[in-house]
């Protein structure tokens, strides 16, 4: 049959296949319900509830009456900017880089797309452990990737191991993607841990795109680990991904960047100039007044998060039928609800975490993450980025409901 205008499909293949964000449709939902006046406590976004601190946006508001910012800035970020990106990276990451390996850029999910685009061609594949963050396996498809999904469940905590890899490893294998403290599921990978899969990765001639946005965010015996810090030799083909919206409560200011050889990075700056263009440049200089500054704001988030963190999990164990390991970092829980699937509840039965998310939601109005949205079912994704009163409501009702 011969394709015409009218047989054509409207809408490009390769965005028809896109899912829209599943963290943000949950979260949509909760804040439309909530407006239509009724009582949804939402655990889905994942931002900070608390504001930008002050010094940021003393700085935003000083830029926004500065005509320079007014104008066109260089596509790949104000050179002030990277500059103050790569002593931030030396003081957090403990590694030194040049501001020409630094790519700003339009948050963390631009970095994320570009970073892909830069390295992936159609056929290749890419290692992504599982649970993942709903953006990378679409980010990947759209570069013309192959996402391989590598699955490592409660019993594990989470984290997959160089076994696993190698499992899953082929010819086509060019990426593994690592994200550590994890988003969803609050892992943590140990320096040793890290710098084995960092070395077999070496070994293997494979790239890693390492995302490192909730650096800042791990508790009690928990540490953070960049992996150039501890495999160096990887520097050529490493991206590293980051931004300042999960560390300094930025998620709406919409900066983020991108750290590679510089090969890559000339080449995602050339994408982006014809893109986005420049960042903000409000933006950028609220940026550089949060990497520049001290962390003792962060301190205080994070130890709101880590009390939270705590009460959440131990809410959440007192549900027969749930397991959760403990998170050591990012702000979310991600119990396993399989043991809670067939058995009924008001007279449902949810055979499917997504099943179970949709029950509570519309059983005592609590907005979470299923686990379809991450990888396997039976899991939920619980974000502890709000007050202690809402967890202690939100999981009181999942408990009354579920218990």
């Amino acid at each position: 049959m011969t394709e015409t205008a009218e047989t054509r499909p409207r809408i490009s293949a390769r965005l028809a296949g896109i899912a829209e964000s599943a963290t943000l449709a949950v979260d949509a939902k909760a804040k439309a319900l909530k407006a239509a006046g009724r009582p949804v406590i939402g655990l889905g976004a994942g931002e900070p509830d608390f504001p930008t601190p002050s010094y940021i946006v003393d700085a935003a508001v000083a830029a926004a009456q500065d005509p320079v910012n007014h104008r066109y800035s260089p596509a790949g970020g104000l050179p002030v900017l990277k500059e103050a990106i790569a002593a931030k990276t030396l003081r957090d990451s403990g590694y030194e880089i040049s501001p020409g390996s630094v790519l700003v850029t339009n948050g963390g999910k631009q970095a994320v797309f570009q970073a892909f685009a830069s390295i992936v061609d159609p056929g290749d594949e890419v290692l992504l452990p599982s649970p993942y963050w709903t953006t990378y396996p679409e980010a990947i498809t759209l570069a013309g990737g192959v996402p391989v999904a590598v699955f490592a469940g409660a019993e594990r905590g989470y984290k997959v191991d160089v076994d696993l890899l190698e499992a899953a490893r082929s010819n086509r294998t060019k990426v593994l993607v690592l994200c550590s403290p994890s988003n969803p599921t609050g892992a943590v990978y140990t320096p040793e841990e890290t710098e084995r899969i960092g070395r077999w990765a070496l070994e293997h001639g494979i790239w890693v795109v390492t995302d490192e946005i909730y650096e800042h965010l791990v508790y009690g015996d928990a540490e953070f680990t960049p992996v150039l810090r501890v495999v160096p030799e990887l520097a050529d083909t490493t991206i590293v991904l980051n931004g300042v919206a999960k560390t300094y409560a930025m998620t709406g200011w919409r900066v983020g960047w991108l750290v590679g050889p510089t090969d890559v990075v000339k080449a995602a700056t050339n994408f982006q100039s014809h893109l986005t263009s420049n960042v903000a440049n409000v933006s950028q200089r609220a940026a550089l007044a949060a990497v520049s500054g001290d962390l003792s704001a962060v301190a205080d988030m994070r130890t709101a998060f880590d009390r939270r963190r705590r009460l959440v999990v131990d809410l959440l164990r007192g549900i027969d039928g749930v397991e959760v390991p403990e998170p050591k970092g990012a702000f979310y829980a991600y119990p396993s609800v399989e043991g809670l699937l067939g058995r009924t509840f008001r007279g449902r039965t949810p055979q499917t975490s997504a099943e179970l998310a949709a029950l509570v939601l519309e059983e005592v109005e609590v907005a979470v993450v299923p686990g379809e949205a991450f990888g396997p079912s039976g899991f939920l994704r619980l974000s502890y980025a709000t007050s202690d009163e809402n967890l202690t409501e939100a999981v009181g009702r999942m408990a009354e409901l579920l218990g």
